[in-house]
Formats: structure tokens, sequence, C-alpha cells
């Protein structure tokens, strides 16, 4: 489609600030961002949508257009919802690089934009996809009315006879066409997710096809928009800029069954384009989870800070009714902390951990997303950590098997996540016991982060936890008698401190580095600040006076305990 057809829709709300001359241009697809530099996520021929949350002020307009004119970009529009009137230096800006700019009046949402674009472009190109996208609105109402994913499913089955499921990438049911028929089977859906990520890893082009359950299935990644440019017609290697490990344990998946091996192009436009409008809706939920993740930090902070007891009860009566609505009785809660690690350290852990936890704490039986509203998850630093409220429960039932078990939480999902972890990832998990009460929450949090560290040691691409396995060391040492904790201790660590008294070596501080950072040899040189093979040397150094192994679970669960207790 060209600018000028944009300018004759009145439900979108734009209006023409400079650029008349370029009207003719041809749009392809939409982006959204409020990124400084979104060059990455640029691949030419997109309307731009910006709320203006990169400019800081009037200096920032000149770099920002420049970057859009390079990456190719058609034009850009600008909402008006955050700072009314748009500014002077952008219109200027955009008039010197000749880059057409509209303005979206506060009133138009950009979903909105988005939709009407990628309708039109992919009905250029498919016919077939106008029954679809028609009735698009309704799954972006909300509201049992609206439909969600489901409603464009149902076209799918009916228009096109298609049966489909959105899956998450753990093999969870998101939606599913009424259409289709029973959902595919838990360990069918959990096996289409692990085909899907190994061959996101391995780089392959979407569809994948995949044989599964006696069935052939077409895979179609669902991109989440927010950064990505909507490109209809699957904007094939758009993000090929961005590092795959950001996202990979977050995307949902298309898994159609048929073999999209033989289909025309126009077949194959029509698929990408429903896989966009999935992941508008995709990101509109996602958005919801903003208030949750917000008073988990808050909470979070409150803890780790030390604040009184009566503050974070006070915090926790404010979540209570978000996160479990309806249920007027006050919760108990549960700490769950989560570590995505990847080799080289170049990514960043924490999101990715965020997005991942908030998968894996929905019970792998239910399906849509709605389960996910009462799960609340911050991150902080590398790590990701949930505030998982429980119904309160009566004494009677109430005791150590109470919540959630760290192995039933990993059982549905380990294939499907150690093929996206790959041979360079690691994701390890540690829960709590459940507490009743604010001044529970920090030796919770204490006692998940000593549960991820104890499934650290353990081998495996995907390690959990919890709280029972601290009871039989971590919780018992203070009732280890003295003598017995003095010969065991100084049978391991006597010979290193003797060691660094003579050498000055500091072999027991990189021991207790070492441990720490779960065994990872880059993140441990980068702590201590030494060369890798400086590291190694220590860590063998370490080996050869104590004749034991850190490479073995056992090995260094003792050093653990001896440390603890020195």
């Amino acid at each position: 489609m060209r600018l000028r057809a944009l300018l004759d829709t009145d439900a979108l709300g734009l209006r023409l600030l400079g650029g008349e001359a370029e009207l003719d241009r041809t749009v392809r697809g939409v982006m959204t961002t409020d990124l400084r530099d979104p060059s990455r996520y640029l691949s030419g021929g997109e309307l731009v949508l910006t709320g203006l949350a990169w400019r800081r002020g009037a200096v920032d307009s000149e770099p920002f257009v420049r970057i859009l004119v390079a990456a190719g970009v058609s034009a850009l529009a600008a909402g008006e919802a955050e700072l009314g009137d748009i500014p002077d230096d952008l219109v200027l800006a955009c008039a010197r690089h000749r880059l057409p700019l509209f303005a979206v009046d506060e009133s138009v949402a950009f979903a909105t934009i988005t939709e009407h674009v990628v309708r039109q472009v992919s009905g250029e190109r498919a016919g077939d996809l106008a029954a679809v996208v028609d009735r698009h609105r309704r799954m972006m109402t909300s509201g049992p009315a609206g439909g969600g994913p489901d409603v464009v499913l149902d076209l799918l089955g009916s228009d096109l006879d298609l049966r489909a499921w959105v899956l998450s990438p753990a093999g969870r049911a998101i939606a599913g066409s009424n259409l289709s028929g029973p959902r595919p089977p838990a360990e069918v859906r959990a096996e289409l997710a692990a085909e899907h990520l190994a061959a996101v890893r391995t780089g392959r082009r979407g569809p994948y096809r995949v044989w599964v359950g006696g069935a052939t299935y077409s895979l179609f990644p669902i991109l989440s928009g927010g950064h990505r440019p909507a490109v209809a017609g699957g904007g094939r290697g758009a993000a090929a800029s961005r590092d795959v490990r950001e996202t990979v344990l977050s995307d949902w998946l298309l898994a159609v069954e048929a073999d999209a091996g033989d289909w025309p192009e126009e077949r194959l436009d029509l698929l990408h384009g429903v896989t966009q409008l999935i992941a508008v809706e995709r990101d509109r939920r996602d958005a919801a989870r903003t208030v949750r993740r917000r008073l988990a930090q808050e909470v979070l902070e409150l803890v780790q800070s030390g604040a009184a007891p009566a503050e974070i009860a006070a915090r926790l009566r404010v979540a209570a009714p978000v996160l479990l609505p309806g249920l007027g009785a006050a919760p108990h809660w549960q700490v769950v902390v989560a570590r995505v690690e990847w080799d080289g350290g170049e990514i960043e852990g924490g999101p990715v951990a965020q997005s991942l936890l908030e998968e894996i704490l929905v019970d792998p039986v239910s399906s849509g997303p709605e389960p996910s509203d009462r799960i609340a998850v911050a991150h902080t630093g590398e790590e990701a950590i949930a505030l998982v409220p429980l119904p309160a429960v009566s004494s009677e039932h109430d005791g150590p098997g109470s919540g959630l078990l760290a192995d039933a939480l990993l059982e549905a999902v380990r294939g499907p996540l150690s093929a996206g972890l790959n041979d360079d990832g690691r994701l390890t998990l540690g829960v709590s016991a459940a507490v009743h009460s604010a001044e529970g929450l920090r030796g919770a949090l204490e006692e998940a982060r000593h549960a991820r560290r104890v499934a650290a040691a353990r081998p495996g691409r995907v390690c959990a936890a919890g709280h029972q396995e601290l009871a039989s060391h971590v919780l018992l040492l203070p009732f280890v008698p003295d003598d017995v904790r003095r010969a065991f201790t100084a049978r391991l660590l006597d010979p290193l401190r003797d060691y660094d008294r003579r050498h000055r070596a500091e072999l027991i501080p990189t021991l207790e580095a070492f441990l720490d950072c779960d065994g990872s040899w880059t993140r441990c040189a980068g702590r201590l600040h030494l060369h890798v093979n400086t590291l190694r040397y220590r860590v063998g150094r370490i080996e050869q006076l104590t004749s034991r192994d850190l490479s073995r679970l056992e090995d260094k669960l003792d050093f653990f305990l001896a440390l603890r207790m020195s």
C-alpha cells in the first residue's frame, strides 16, 4: 500500500505534518518503537510508530530521524498522547531528510494502525487473508466477546480447513480453534515446542516442518512485537541482527497440522500475516503483566533492603487482590528464584529468566494465557525472582509439602527448554517453602537462592532444587556438633589456608567465588578480575592440595558446607 492511502482512512486519525511530495512511497510493514536507535530492527519500507519516549530534548530528533532514513523507513508517525503537539524540532528534522511525518491522534491506538496496514498489505498479496483479518478487531477487544487468538484460528479452520494451535515455548496450549478438535496431547505439544526451539537455535528459516505423533506439522514462529518489525509476509530475516537467545525462550509458535512445503507463496504470506496479528495480542497481554511485575519488584526491594515486616505486609495487602482476585483470604507465599546463563555471558540473563519463569509457574495442563495473571516476577541482575501467592490453607494441610515442588515445575517443560538452551545455555531454579507472613519472606528468598545453588551444582541443562533438599544439610548445620564441624572444615580447608598464608595465593576467596558462580569459568574470572587461565591454575591447585575434584557434585557440596561452617 502507499502512504497516501493512510491519509484517506479517517479511522486511523493521521494528520500529515510534512512530506507531501513523498506520499507515493510504498509501505510494506509497521514497527512500533521508543528506542533511541532502532536500526537493528529495521529492514526498510516500514511505517515507524513512536510515542516519543526516546526524546529527552530537541537535540535528539536529528539523530533519530537520520537513523530511520538510513534504514530506508517509508514514514514516521508520532503519537500525541504523551506530549500533545509534535515538537517542532522533529518536524524540521523530518523535513530536512524528506521523511514523511504523521501525527497520530491520542484517541487512536497504535494497534489499530498496525492492524490496518497488515490487513491492507497482506490483502494485496493474498485474497483469502481478507476473510481472516476483517474480523481481527474482535481479537483485539477485551473480555470474553473478543475471543482472542481463538477467533483467528477459527477462521483458519472454517475458511481454509486448517487445524492450528498457538503454543508457548514450553508446549502449553495458549489458543486453539473450536473447529480444530481436541488439542494435541501434552507429550505431542512438548515435542512440537522442542522441535521449534531446536530449529530456531540452529538458524533454520520458518516454517519448520516436523513429523510428530503420526502427523505432519508446520511450525510458524510468532515474534513478539515491541521493537520488532511487523512486516506483512513474515518479515523473514527482519530480526536477524538480534541475538536469538534473547527471546527464544519466550516467543510463542503457531502449530498447523499440515505440510507447508508445497504451499504457494500467497498461502505462506497468509499464515505469516496471522502470526503478526496474534503477536499484537501477545504484546497486549504482556503489557498487562507490568503491574504484577512492578508489585513483585517493590516487595523484593523492601525485603532485600531489610524493611520492617509491617511495611512489607502493607505492600503484600496491596498485591494480594491483584494476584488473587476474588479470593478474600490472606494467602501464603512462596519464592522461586531462576537463573538463565549463556556461555560467554554477553546475553543479559535476568529478563530471559523473568519471561521463562512466568511460563514455568503456569500449570502445564492449563490452557490459555489467563493462568499467568496471578504470577508476579521481578528480575534483579542475572536472576529472576517470583513471588507466588497460595490460597490460605488450614493448618492440618499446611506443612513442608504445601505449595510448589521444584521437580514438578520442570517435569513437563524439561524437554522443550533443553532444546532452546541448546549447548550454550543453562537454567537453574530454586523453590522456597511456603511462608505465612511478611517476616518470613527474607528467609524464603535466601532459601530459594540456596536451593538454586544446589541445583546449579548438578549436571544438566535444566536443574531445580527445593527447600526439602536444603533441610538435609544447610538447615541442619547448626545441629552438627562443634568438634565434628571443626574437624570437617580443618580437613578440607586448612591446606588451602596454609598455602594462602605462605604464598598469598588467595585460594580460599577463589574457591568461594567459583562456587558462588556455579562453576562458571567466565563469570568467576570476571568477578575476580583474572584471566581464565589463571583461574584454572588456582582451581587446579585447590584440587591438588585437597585431593578433591571441583567438577563433581559431591566435592562441590563438601566445599560449600565447609565454607558455611567455617
